[in-house]
């Protein structure tokens, strides 16, 4: 089955069609989920709705990118969304840690999930800091980052999803790391 021919039955809103799609895409929306919210349950409810989201949307779906690439998009959305919600009803307390303002942060609440493939650190304290750092950034800043460092994705792929020139992406990337240096330090210099 083409690409069109799997879209037309999406669109027919065939059950098997959301089956493949399912099969196809829930391990890597899954992962792209936990790179933006290191947290299983919310990641896997995020994915629930990136894949409702796909379905009811599949329609307004109009081919100008490939497939995968208005999926990534739409899970980024739904991460971005569901971060702007969290922060408003919780802020970490990592930039007030960091200025020297004590506030005690309980570190085991939130973080359950420090095993993505894409961040390749030993130690859960360093990933919980690094996450928290990367919250902290300008939201395009945070995009670029997580699609291209956690996700692993390549510049080319980014922009798609993010809709902006490579030229852009390599703009926020750098300002994210210079930005990450400065509110980490050399502590993490390998690791950005």
């Amino acid at each position: 089955m083409t690409e069109n021919e799997f879209i037309t039955e999406l669109r027919n809103h065939s059950q098997k069609a959301y089956g493949k799609l399912i099969d196809d895409y829930q391990q890597k929306v899954f992962a792209t989920c936990m790179s933006f919210v290191p947290n299983r349950e919310d990641a896997e409810d995020i994915a629930q709705e990136v894949f409702v989201e796909v379905f009811n949307s599949i329609g307004k779906f109009k081919g100008n990118s490939k497939l995968s690439t208005w999926i990534y998009r739409i899970t980024t959305n739904k991460c971005l969304e569901f971060i702007r919600k969290k922060s408003t009803k919780k802020r970490f307390g990592f930039l007030q840690s960091i200025t020297g303002n004590n506030v005690p942060f309980d570190k085991t609440a939130y973080f359950t999930e420090m095993n993505h493939p894409g961040i390749l650190l030993e130690n859960k304290e360093k990933s919980e800091t690094l996450f928290k750092a990367i919250n902290a950034l300008p939201e395009a800043q945070k995009v670029v980052f997580t699609l291209c460092k956690v996700d692993g994705k390549s510049y080319e792929e980014v922009s798609e999803i993010t809709e902006k020139s490579v030229s852009s992406v390599e703009s926020l990337m750098f300002r994210a790391k210079k930005n990450l240096q400065d509110l980490l330090g050399d502590f993490f210099k390998s690791e950005v």
